[in-house]
């Protein structure tokens, strides 16, 4: 009976095993495919977030270069306008010049009063015993140089007023802009608190939006009637933040840095070229000078440049000579910042 159950015993469990290995053999191939599929999911999962992080790595390098692309439209529109605005800006006709300078002369009284300026001269010449000949290009000059030189000489005065109130003006508007204002109630504040010439340029910024022009076109026109690169810079400033956006107030006040520091380096250029402004002076003056002290002192070795015709023809020379001296060393003071 022990055999027996041995022997059943030792069947049994034989006959697991054997189940067991023909289970594990059936079973073996579908674990090993689960695996596999298990893996291939997975596989297929981080492929497709691979993907969709290169997609979205590619979407935004895609928007950068179309906005890269809209910026460079954008400047090079702006640079072929100013191109065709720098034409007239860098000699305006008269009329542009007198709007410049901040006059309200019509140009037909501007004509009466140069022809005033002619005749005033010539008398003021025929007066002083100037020879006949000569009054006609006294005339001339009156007429046509001394009025021009005088809507030149304001108009340079209104830009430098310009440019010392343009920076503060700018801090004004990023401060509104920053306190939460938009932008137009920053420009007419400026249009009614700002000192002149500012005020006037801003208000037509404000005249010009209330004939249906929108910022940007109305800080563009600017320029026209303010010519310097400062002006130029602020509608540029402004016309590629409303097609591109950005932060507003950092703009502008790196754009008043700018000046601020154009204005720094403007004073020390002026500073460093001071001694060879006065030594250009003393040598321009020293002819005169010497002509004068030697004309004093002996009378009769100067009075043939005056009296006879050769001296005339020497006196002509040494204008000429002279003129293109002074001229040659204002050339090589003068800098651009």
């Amino acid at each position: 009976m022990f055999g027996i159950d041995v022997s059943i015993l030792a069947f049994v469990l034989l006959a697991g095993a054997s189940a067991g290995a023909v289970a594990y053999a059936l079973l073996f191939r579908q674990v090993e495919n689960e695996q596999k599929v298990s893996r291939r999911l997975d596989t297929i999962k981080k492929a497709e977030t691979d993907r969709s992080v290169v997609n979205a790595s590619r979407d935004r390098i895609a928007e950068a270069a179309k906005r890269r692309k809209s910026v460079q439209d954008s400047l090079k529109d702006l640079e072929n306008k100013q191109k065709l605005k720098d034409r007239n800006l860098k000699k305006p006709p008269l009329k542009i010049q007198i709007r410049q300078a901040g006059l309200t002369t019509t140009m037909e009284r501007f004509y009466i009063y140069s022809l005033a300026c002619g005749l005033a001269a010539t008398v003021l010449c025929f007066m002083v015993g100037v020879p006949l000949y000569i009054l006609p290009g006294a005339f001339l000059a009156g007429m046509f140089g001394l009025p021009r030189w005088f809507v030149s000489f304001v108009r340079a005065r209104r830009v430098k007023k310009f440019l010392n109130e343009f920076p503060n003006a700018l801090d004004v508007i990023v401060r509104a802009v920053k306190s939460g204002l938009p932008l137009n109630d920053g420009i007419r504040l400026i249009a009614s608190e700002s000192p002149e010439p500012v005020r006037t340029e801003f208000r037509r910024i404000v005249e010009a939006q209330q004939m249906g022009l929108s910022i940007p076109e109305a800080s563009m026109r600017m320029v026209e009637t303010m010519p310097c690169p400062e002006a130029g810079f602020f509608g540029i400033v402004i016309q590629i933040q409303s097609q591109a956006g950005g932060n507003l107030s950092e703009a502008l006040g790196n754009l008043s840095r700018v000046l601020r520091d154009r204005k720094k380096m403007k004073a020390k250029v002026q500073a460093l070229s001071m001694e060879a402004k006065a030594s250009a002076a003393i040598i321009g003056a020293l002819p005169f000078i010497v002509t004068l002290l030697v004309y004093i002192s002996s009378p009769g070795y100067m009075t043939p440049l005056f009296t006879t015709s050769t001296g005339h023809l020497l006196l002509g020379f040494s204008a000429v000579w002279m003129s293109m001296g002074i001229f040659t060393m204002r050339k090589m003071m003068n800098f651009e910042v």
